[in-house]
């Protein structure tokens, strides 16, 4: 074996189901030995979650419990059905099924169409848009490219969330949602390409769903036969999945319950697709025995970013927010998070792409940062600065700025205008180059004021804006400019991006970032306005925008940067403010929000009951506040430091004997059990457990590091060596009382 299979590329396989749990800290270990019955993990940011649930699977299949062939695990993208593919080999476990909701569902559907329902499949169309714009044409509505898309994306959310044409309507008021168009002219236009789609004889993605959940409901035999082949089931950022989801996932159970899902509330920020995070935070209520596992332990960012995440996450309101989970950075500390306040949007891009060069000329590789945005629209600003700057940079989630089909168009319309515009009537009002190109652009799509919603409308709209901006920016930077001149500038423009942008820096969306992360992220135009977007007027709105950011913040490893600009053009009035978001996280500002954590790390189990409340005896779980050093008051965010609730350098206040004696009974336990000395309580917690010196159960289990489940197992033995009694008396009465629970059994 050469020396690269030991590489990071090529992993040693792990020889034996044990070795699979080596490097997993406590919570992990947990989730990755729960193999039996209901399992929900609520992971933060950063907290190893695919690690958790790809070593589960592989200590399962390696203990010889799992069989690979009766597993199914599902998320939501094939790049991350991937990604769990490849670990799973990594691990040893061959021949596990990991694919995404669409792809499990086709597979059924294809295989038991013939016996289900007969005859040949349908064809599955690759584009709803044409059937769609036929359907419109139908109910004599001329609708654009943009429209379409709108109206397509509408008729995806009615499918996802089991709503038929009839209840369009009142489905979209119910849910507050904002329709591209009139409700009515949509729930025509649904109704007619459901049958176009029958008549044509082909389905649609969201089809493959609704027939397979279709041929479960009534075909029992078919239900059976599937149960048979998969009997364990894991689902990967569940706080995605949509109701039709949902419903597929309870056919696939039946009645039972070896079922693992995995996710985090406070990352729900595609609810305009159907996505709803309650699924996740009912678990309980529908499985009141499951096994609850939190993940906090954040592997990614540096305190100072998971301070910032933690602080973002505490003002926020909802649902959602209830269940949120502090992180708790396990790096070395870094730099703190960068806020900076620009004159105008230019300056602000400028300044990100001159920052940028700092770090390539500091070493740090071009592929390892990466400057997000709240809208597509934004990019172009960031693209041209980059390119000014000599930064190669690769755009994601999103064509370029100029190879957009509307941007392409203006650029069509602007050069005709300019070579044939004395002719154009659309001009005979225009005195300057500004109003020149808001009369040629007013023909493309744009107006003074934005349309209503959030899809590809609205983005349409924001390019031609951002061009009616740049046209007011070059007339005002060149006096007497000319449509020609302004062309020129767009041809130069675009000509200076074309050329290859290979392990640049990332431009993207904050969108299309979930799931990534770098070193280093710029975080801009940070504003009210732009975040929360305007069209966000609803407190669930308002929330899901925040939720947006805090997956920005929870990008970065070690730099962040965070920037906005008072005004959108040089000279322009300063208007604008930093996002409300910011408020009391930023220097000099204080926050109207709540603190404190939502959640810790840990494992809980039991029963509960229909309203969500613990049964009789189970110990009730209460919000905290911040954890402050008892010495200095400063906010703790290190793990190590949570522990012992002081900073590392603040004095110490330790009874020495007691930590003495408490590391000879622990070295004592660990040797009875078999395992190793952490695993009883590591160095902190003993550290912690003598500087409090607690008299009684109430006092130890608020120690960071013991819990209910180690208070009833070593809570006796603590009190009593805190007490003062020797190691030796302590472990004998101890073995004495093991001795008789034997008897007695």
């Amino acid at each position: 074996m050469t020396a690269a299979t030991h590489s990071t590329l090529f992993p040693r396989v792990p020889d034996s189901a044990d070795a699979v749990l080596e490097g997993l800290d406590p919570e992990q270990r947990e989730v990755a030995t729960a193999l039996h019955g209901p399992v929900c993990v609520l992971a933060g940011a950063g907290t190893g979650k695919t690690r958790a649930i790809t070593h589960r699977i592989a200590y399962g299949v390696r203990a010889g419990v799992l069989q690979p062939s009766s597993v199914l695990a599902v998320t939501f993208t094939n790049r991350a059905a991937g990604e769990m593919r490849g670990r799973l080999r990594q691990l040893g476990a061959h021949g596990v099924q990991a694919r995404t909701f669409h792809s499990a569902a086709l597979r059924q559907l294809q295989y038991f169409w013939p016996k289900a329902i007969g005859g040949t499949m349908p064809r599955i169309v690759d584009r709803k848009i044409p059937i769609v714009a036929d359907a419109a044409a139908a109910c004599r509505l001329r609708l654009d490219r943009g429209e379409l898309r709108d109206v397509t994306a509408e008729i995806e959310w009615a499918k996802v969330t089991q709503t038929v044409p009839a209840d369009y309507a009142p489905a979209v008021a119910k849910a507050g949602r904002e329709a591209p168009r009139d409700p009515a002219e949509i729930a025509r236009i649904y109704s007619v390409y459901e049958d176009l789609k029958r008549d044509r004889a082909v389905i649609d993605f969201e089809d493959v769903l609704l027939l397979t959940v279709g041929i479960l409901q009534d075909r029992h035999d078919v239900a059976d036969q599937v149960r048979a082949q998969y009997q364990h089931f894991v689902v990967d950022e569940y706080q995605d999945v949509s109701p039709l989801q949902q419903r597929l996932l309870e056919l696939w159970l039946g009645d039972r319950d070896n079922l693992c899902v995995v996710g985090d509330a406070s990352q729900t920020i595609y609810s305009f697709t159907g996505a709803t995070p309650d699924h996740l935070l009912d678990f309980r209520l529908r499985h009141p025995d499951a096994t609850v596992v939190k993940l906090v332990r954040d592997y990614r960012s540096t305190p100072q970013v998971v301070r910032l995440a933690n602080g973002l996450l505490a003002q926020a309101r909802g649902r959602a927010a209830d269940h949120r989970l502090e992180l708790i950075s396990q790096r070395p500390a870094g730099p703190e998070p960068v806020f900076i306040e620009y004159g105008d949007e230019p300056a602000e891009a400028e300044g990100t792409a001159r920052r940028i060069r700092e770090l390539l000329d500091a070493g740090v590789p071009a592929g390892e940062i990466a400057v997000l945005f709240r809208t597509n629209a934004q990019s172009e600003t960031y693209e041209q600065a980059l390119a000014d700057a000599g930064v190669p940079y690769q755009l994601r989630g999103a064509e370029r700025f100029f190879d957009r089909p509307e941007v392409r168009r203006a650029g069509v319309a602007l050069r005709a205008a300019s070579r044939f515009g004395g002719n154009d009537a659309l001009l005979d009002d225009a005195v300057d180059l500004p109003s020149q190109v808001r009369a040629v652009l007013s023909g493309e799509g744009w107006t003074p004021q934005p349309p209503a919603g959030s899809g590809a409308v609205r983005e349409r709209w924001e390019s031609l804006a951002a061009l009616v901006n740049l046209a007011q920016d070059f007339a005002a930077a060149r006096p007497g400019a000319t449509l020609a001149d302004l062309v020129a500038e767009l041809d130069e423009r675009a000509n200076a991006q074309h050329a290859p942008t290979v392990q640049g820096v990332t431009l993207a969306s904050l969108h299309s970032a979930k799931g990534l992360e770098w070193d280093a992220v710029f975080l801009v135009g940070i504003a009210e306005g732009m975040m929360p977007i305007t069209y966000a007027r609803t407190d669930e709105q308002i929330e899901e925008e925040r939720r947006l950011l805090y997956v920005g913040v929870t990008r970065a490893r070690e730099r962040l940067f965070l920037s906005w600009a008072l005004s959108r053009s040089p000279g322009g009035r300063p208007s604008r403010r930093p996002s409300r978001f910011l408020d009391g996280l930023r220097p000099g500002t204080t926050g109207a929000g709540r603190t404190g954590a939502g959640g810790s790390a840990g494992i809980e189990r039991g029963r509960l009951r229909a309203g969500g409340t613990a049964r009789t005896g189970e110990p009730r779980r209460t919000r905290r506040s911040p954890a402050r050093c008892r010495v200095c008051g400063r906010t703790l965010t290190d793990g190590g430091e949570l522990k012992l609730l002081r900073c590392e350098d603040c004095p110490s206040d330790m009874d020495e004997g007691l930590y003495e004696r408490l590391r000879e009974w622990r070295a004592e336990q660990a040797r009875r059990s078999g395992q190793p000395a952490w695993c009883v309580f590591t160095d902190r917690t003993l550290v912690a457990i003598a500087e409090a010196a607690p008299e009684d159960e109430r006092e130890l289990v608020r120690v960071p590091g013991v819990g209910a489940r180690k208070l009833h197992r070593y809570g006796t033995d603590i009190l009593a060596l805190c007490a003062g009694h020797p190691v030796e008396e302590v472990l004998a009465d101890a073995a004495d009382e093991d001795s008789t629970e034997t008897s007695d059994d």
